[in-house]
């Protein structure tokens, strides 16, 4: 990945830099003014952390992007499935109509301009689209439970559907999350991959000194990526984990649930 600001608080993707005319971005750990286990950059408003101090990081991110979004959409998300098309409907509607389109959204997609749609993680997997021909853009939450709903297949089903989007103009980015590595899990999560029909040695390990299973989420949601038709060079991987990196990304298994949250957003620009 690529730093966009110069104290590291965004990060982009090599993938989409050849594209200006979209805005995309990665928050870390840095640069802001939260605290405690909300320190430093939290910018997302469901995570427990102080209103203001949310207020003032979402300004210095909107003021890092090439232009200032006219919004930054971010949902309540509850480990689903459900997607939200971001169109004139929404933006017409009141504060109060728009909080409740956004409720139990865990993906997100629009062609509108200026719109920054984002999604909050820290250990789940963001996920961003770009179809590079139909200018359309979607933000992706896939927690083990959205990935074994499939939300990512879902979501392109919509933008299918929707915006005419097809595997060979899409641009997918992967974001940072939890590792092969460090994500062990028990049985249950196991059985519900496996029932599910994933490939699971594709996209598991097991770990003999503890007993347990590892399950690779970035692959699970890379293989929805691929059976979309979306070509593997137009797919990027960031492959950090935050359980790891936890120093610089949010990370709920290290810091707790009431901790900071990654935001990860992408928006077509104005012309």
């Amino acid at each position: 990945m690529i730093s966009l600001t110069k104290d590291k608080a965004m990060l982009g993707y090599e993938l989409f830099s050849p594209y200006p005319n979209i805005a995309c971005f990665v928050t870390t750990r840095s640069g802001g003014c939260s605290s405690d286990a909300y320190g430093t950059f939290n910018c997302s408003p469901f995570s427990g952390d102080e209103a203001e101090k949310i207020a003032r990081n979402q300004q210095k991110l909107c003021c890092s992007l090439p232009q200032f979004p006219h919004e930054l959409v971010i949902p309540f998300q509850t480990h689903g499935v459900e997607v939200r098309i971001i169109n004139k409907d929404f933006i017409e509607a009141t504060d109060g109509g728009r909080r409740e389109l956004l409720q139990s959204v865990d993906a997100v997609v629009t062609a509108e301009r200026g719109y920054c749609i984002c999604v909050s993680t820290a250990d789940c997997i963001p996920i961003l689209l770009y179809d590079r021909k139909n200018e359309v853009v979607a933000a992706i939450h896939a927690g083990w439970r959205g990935t074994v709903g499939a939300i990512v297949t879902g979501t392109l089903g919509v933008m299918k559907e929707t915006f005419d989007s097809n595997g060979q103009d899409i641009l997918a980015c992967v974001g940072p999350g939890i590792s092969l590595q460090s994500f062990e899990v028990g049985e249950e999560v196991y059985d519900a991959f496996r029932n599910k029909g994933y490939d699971m040695p594709r996209i598991s390990q097991w770990n003999n000194e503890t007993g347990k299973h590892h399950l690779d989420l970035w692959e699970a949601n890379r293989m929805q990526l691929l059976e979309f038709g979306i070509p593997a060079e137009q797919i990027q991987v960031a492959g950090i984990c935050t359980y790891i990196h936890h120093n610089e990304f949010f990370s709920a298994r290290r810091l707790g649930i009431k901790s900071g949250r990654i935001l990860s957003g992408i928006m077509l620009n104005d012309k």
